[in-house]
């Protein structure tokens, strides 16, 4: 019984400040408003661009809040929650950081001469949880319902809802052209909603409008060996084998160690290891592929004269993931079957 009287023992860091009760409270409100002034300004078509300098040299303009939040050096406590609001919109839904940082600052704002009049939080807590009640269903009153209507009707309308989050962004001026893009790639994906399979590729030059749709895999041009002039360059509903290993003569240094006692025996080694090359090699031909996509190195006697039927294109790993997916095929790591997999 001793025992359980004895005072609690907290140890904190040197430096900590502790503080509770209503002086902590405001302390904790005008933190969190004085952030929110930070972004005030670049809410709204008419909003302005901040430029944030940090202390290795970076200077950053946006006026994205989301990118503004994680660049300020936020040491309060409870200021850093709207970095983390922030943050999570961002994640979530991808627009309305500014927004939902300014209105959770509002809502402490409207709080505060409550909280210096004594109102116990826990009631403003329930009147803000009421509110939030009423205005979720006042919201689902002004919705407008989408059954019913045709693909270019419904359309039309996210053409018209994605093009009011383009109005203070650079793109602003070609925002309905843009709108309509973004639409289209969305319905593309299907009821899938796996919104990580909309890539941005950035291509120098150009104006805005001259970019365009794929629906499909797209990634940038990459290193070709002399022989891929003569390859062809477009093919209609061709076999795709998916790699993950090397088609390159790579020698054992490391994980070898061969003896000889005839110095003639050396070639029949080169001629092993050049064996091996060529066995993954008849084994992609006779999968009946037409085109081989690699994460890993390709060797130039690839795009030569051995093999001039199989073009080879080096791809990143996150292209080839999406090419992978269900429906397309497997991404393969050894070269044994693969024609089983068409």
């Amino acid at each position: 019984m001793a025992s359980m009287l004895q005072p609690q023992i907290i140890l904190l860091k040197e430096g900590t400040d502790t503080a509770q009760g209503k002086g902590q409270l405001i302390s904790n409100i005008n933190a969190c408003t004085a952030v929110a002034d930070a972004v005030r300004t670049t809410l709204g078509p008419r909003g302005m661009d901040k430029l944030v300098h940090d202390e290795k040299g970076n200077t950053t303009i946006s006026n994205d809040g989301a990118t503004i939040m994680n660049l300020l050096d936020i040491v309060h406590p409870a200021a850093k929650i709207l970095a983390d609001i922030a943050r999570s919109q961002d994640s979530e839904v991808g627009d309305g950081t500014t927004t939902v940082v300014l209105l959770a600052a509002e809502f402490l704002k409207e709080a505060k001469p409550f909280v210096e009049d004594g109102v116990h939080p826990h009631n403003l807590i329930r009147s803000y949880r009421t509110a939030s009640s009423m205005a979720l269903k006042k919201i689902e009153e002004l919705a407008v319902s989408i059954e019913g209507k045709s693909l270019e009707e419904k359309k039309q309308l996210l053409s018209k809802c994605a093009a009011t989050t383009l109005s203070s962004k650079l793109i602003g001026g070609e925002k309905e052209f843009f709108a309509s893009m973004v639409v289209d790639a969305v319905i593309a994906i299907g009821n899938d909603d796996r919104l990580n399979l909309i890539g941005i590729k950035k291509v120098p030059g150009g104006t805005m409008r001259d970019s365009f749709l794929v629906k499909g895999v797209a990634f940038k041009k990459t290193f070709s060996y002399a022989g891929f002039e003569q390859q062809p360059k477009k093919f209609l509903s061709p076999k795709i084998l998916l790699l993950n290993i090397e088609l390159e003569l790579k020698s054992e240094k490391e994980n070898a160690e061969i003896r000889l006692s005839d110095p003639l025996q050396y070639q029949s080694i080169v001629d092993a290891e050049w064996n091996i090359i060529y066995d993954k090699l008849d084994k992609c031909v006779k999968s009946g592929a037409k085109i081989v996509l690699s994460r890993l190195a390709i060797g130039d006697f690839l795009c030569g004269a051995d093999r001039p039927e199989l073009p080879d294109i080096g791809v990143p790993s996150k292209m080839l993931g999406h090419l992978s997916l269900p429906g397309w095929g497997p991404l393969l790591v050894i070269c044994s079957q693969p024609s089983r997999f068409f």
